[in-house]
């Protein structure tokens, strides 16, 4: 009599493997089946607008590669006018210059803008139109998109422009800012600050103001010159010890050094 056949025998687990092999291949296909679904109704719902964006995006990406080089074309417009508005103005073709200015600072902003109307603001001064000079300084001066440092030289350049017209306290308060040591302006606007002050008789602030002046190294020789006879003058010393190469003072009491600051050693 044969015994029923094991769930251990060979056979059993032939069939048991391949079972399992065919309901793999099932969930397979049917996994596959749902993906292939949820792709096509998402392709259905989405596909266009997904399209649409697409689309958009490449359209935006391709204007601002145009929009970029249009805008480097006009940096280098820009640019060569107004190296051929300054070559005008070094000839004293005042009138063509102006008219290359003019167009720059009506078609450009931020920095080519101002520097244009600084240019044309030094053509009205160089022509007696100091009016017309002061509205374009004023103009740079309060420009939020030009550079900060042409908004100082216009600021500094509108005062020098209406400094006798201008209160001596309405100097101090527009140019105290720039007349400080390590300020770039420190020179210019300092002696501005100055003058006001001797307007106003502080001369106990004038003159510690023109001695710092003189003694700035970063202040042009002219202008240190200029501040060290004034500062003289309201009796503050402004000029610094003269050593020699072992760093001793020329001199007894300094009186050769100063001197030799001033030019008159020798004499």
């Amino acid at each position: 009599m044969a015994l029923p056949p094991s769930e251990n025998t060979p056979g059993n687990d032939k069939t048991a493997q391949r079972l399992a092999a065919q309901q793999d291949v099932f969930l397979r296909e049917v996994d596959d089946a749902v993906r292939q679904d949820r792709l096509e109704s998402f392709f259905t719902r989405y596909g266009k607008p997904l399209l649409v964006l697409i689309v958009l995006g490449i359209l935006a990406f391709g204007g601002y590669l145009y929009w970029e080089h249009r805008q480097t074309q006009l940096r280098e417009q820009n640019a060569e006018n107004f190296i051929q508005a300054l070559d005008s103005v070094k000839a004293g073709n005042f009138d063509e210059a102006r008219s290359k200015l003019e167009t720059l600072a009506g078609e450009s902003s931020g920095g080519s803008a101002a520097s244009a109307k600084l240019l044309l603001a030094g053509i009205a001064l160089e022509q007696d139109k100091t009016d017309d000079a002061l509205r374009l300084y004023g103009e740079v001066a309060g420009d939020e998109s030009a550079p900060q440092p042409l908004r100082d030289l216009a600021t500094v350049r509108e005062v020098a422009a209406n400094f006798d017209a201008m209160k001596p306290q309405a100097v101090v308060d527009r140019l105290k800012p720039y007349a400080a040591p390590g300020n770039p302006w420190f020179g210019v606007a300092g002696e501005l600050v100055g003058m006001a002050y001797l307007k106003m008789d502080k001369k106990d602030q004038a003159g510690p103001l023109f001695a710092a002046i003189a003694k700035d190294e970063d202040v042009s020789p002219s202008l240190r010159s200029r501040a060290r006879q004034l500062a003289a003058v309201l009796g503050v010393d402004a000029v610094e010890d003269v050593v020699d190469d072992k760093g001793e003072p020329f001199g007894k009491d300094g009186q050769t050094a100063v001197a030799v600051a001033d030019g008159t050693a020798g004499e």
